[in-house]
Formats: structure tokens, C-alpha cells, sequence
């Protein structure tokens, strides 16, 4: 491959068969070469190509503003991450979370460790999620002598959630902070905490989820079902009245109004989860 252009005597971008740009790393890869010079296989370590113009120009700027062995320790997690979840994730992934890694590892050098508030939520909602970032933990920490805090594992966990769901990291957090203000509705109204290992509160977590990607991206439900959610209202009093409450502060903070289909859903998922259990 031709060399493009030389980042550092590391790192060089040189063009594909398919004319995109390409990352490639080796240990003095781009020493002594310049653009138009042919790119020594031999040397390659590492090749990445991410589809999207943006995301490569970010991509290439964090290349060089990082220490490399930051980047490949964050590839290593990636790589581990992929496989424990088993869901395709965003190129986006290579650019958020060898950032924050290298951010940390320099933030904690300095004895600054910042809480996560929602770390307790982030452990139920994405458990999956931050079993990932504990393992980053062990990583970073067999690598750099550098002990992460359980609060870090959360952190590194929402960047997997989204590479999983795309858009901005601050969705994912708004989406979290929507669930736990859902659960704190259902907890208020039963009086009691939900069971948190059961395959029903799983499947009320996974409609949570995406009943937040709905009210970030603005999408609806179809066909709205009325006859059903009369059924369900009766049946369910107290799991319909949550499930209001839950609308209504989606539609005062979000400005998202929900249709009764997805009243409806929600009423049944508060059911499965909590009545079985209510007085």
C-alpha cells in the first residue's frame, strides 16, 4: 500500500485497494518515509479503516495525540468486548474509548477520580456493559500499574452501550437517566424494589432501552391497539396508573408524547415485573 501521508515514525495513512483511507501501525513504520513511498507489509502491526470521512479525521488526530500503547491496550479491551457481548459496535468505539481510557489513566496519575452517579444503574440496566468495563479494569491495571475505580468501569461501560446504539454519548446517558427515573416511578407507586435477577425485570430493562432510543430519535409506535389497553387497564390498575406517570414525565421533560400502544406495552412489562410480587 502507498503511504498517504505520515502521523508519526509509527503510524501512517496510506489508501486501500477500495481508495479509503487506512491506519496502519508498526514499530518505525513512518520513520525516514514520506508520501508516495510504498508502505513495507513487514512492518504493518496494525491496520484500521473506519467508514466514515469524520470519523477517520478523528480518528488520525487521536492517533497522535495519545500515547500508542493507550490505543492498542483499548483495542485489546474492544477485541474482549466483542466477544463477551457479541453485538456489532460502532467504528466510533476506536475513537471514544481509547480517549477516555488514555484520559483516565492520566486523570488518576494525578489522583483525580471522579464519581459516576449512576454507577448503581448502570450495574442493572447494562450488566453485560460494565462486566466489560471490570474487565477493562483488569486490563488497564496489568498494563499500567494504574487502579481503576468500579465508578471507571461504568464510564467504559456507556461507551459500549453506545457503540451499540449510535448517536452521542450524552443520549446514552439521557436514556439511563430516563430508566432510572421509570424505576423510581414503579417504585414509588408498589412500595418495593423490583426483582432485579428475573427474566421479566431483563425484558422491562430491554424495553426501557428502547423505548429511550424511541423519544431520543422521535420515532412512535404504529398502529395503536385502544380495545387491548382497555383490557389491560382494568386488569392491571395500579401497573396502567404507573405507566401514566411515566408518560406524562416523558411528555413534561422530553416534550415526547407517547401513544397508547406504548402505554399499553409498558403497563404489561410493570405488570410482569411487580404485581406477581405486590400485597
Amino acid at each position: 500500500m502507498r503511504i498517504e501521508k505520515v502521523l508519526n515514525n509509527n503510524v501512517v495513512v496510506a489508501l486501500d485497494e477500495n481508495g479509503a483511507e487506512t491506519v496502519l501501525m508498526g514499530r518505525g513504520l513512518g520513520f525516514g518515509r514520506r508520501a508516495g513511498d510504498e508502505a513495507p507489509a513487514a512492518q504493518v502491526e496494525k491496520r484500521f479503516t473506519l467508514h466514515s470521512d469524520q470519523l477517520s479525521d478523528r480518528f488520525q488526530q487521536l492517533i497522535t495525540s495519545i500515547p500508542l500503547p493507550h490505543f492498542l491496550m483499548s483495542e485489546r479491551i474492544i477485541n474482549h468486548a466483542k466477544i463477551a457481548l457479541g453485538k456489532e459496535l460502532s467504528d466510533s468505539i476506536y475513537v471514544t474509548l481509547p480517549d477516555h481510557i488514555s484520559a483516565a489513566i492520566h486523570r488518576y496519575k494525578e489522583g483525580i477520580r471522579l464519581p459516576n452517579p449512576l454507577l448503581w444503574d448502570i450495574r442493572q440496566f447494562y450488566k453485560d456493559e460494565y462486566q466489560v468495563g471490570s474487565k477493562a479494569n483488569e486490563i488497564v491495571r496489568e498494563e499500567t500499574g494504574v487502579e481503576f475505580t468500579e465508578d471507571e468501569a461504568g464510564f467504559i461501560a456507556m461507551h459500549f452501550v453506545n457503540a451499540q446504539v449510535g448517536g452521542e454519548i450524552r443520549d446514552v446517558y439521557d436514556m439511563t437517566y430516563l430508566m432510572q427515573e421509570v424505576f423510581r416511578i414503579v417504585r414509588s407507586a408498589y412500595g418495593f424494589e423490583p426483582d432485579c435477577d428475573s427474566i421479566d425485570y431483563y425484558r422491562f430493562v430491554t424495553h426501557l432501552k428502547f423505548f429511550a432510543r424511541r423519544i431520543v430519535s422521535g420515532q412512535q409506535y404504529g398502529d395503536e391497539d385502544a380495545d387491548l389497553l382497555g383490557v389491560v387497564r382494568y386488569k392491571y390498575p395500579r401497573a396502567f396508573a404507573s405507566a401514566q406517570k411515566v408518560c406524562a414525565y416523558v411528555k413534561r421533560e422530553k416534550g415526547f408524547a407517547s401513544g397508547q400502544n406504548e402505554l399499553l406495552y409498558l403497563t404489561i412489562h410493570i405488570a410482569r415485573v411487580m404485581d406477581k410480587n405486590a400485597g
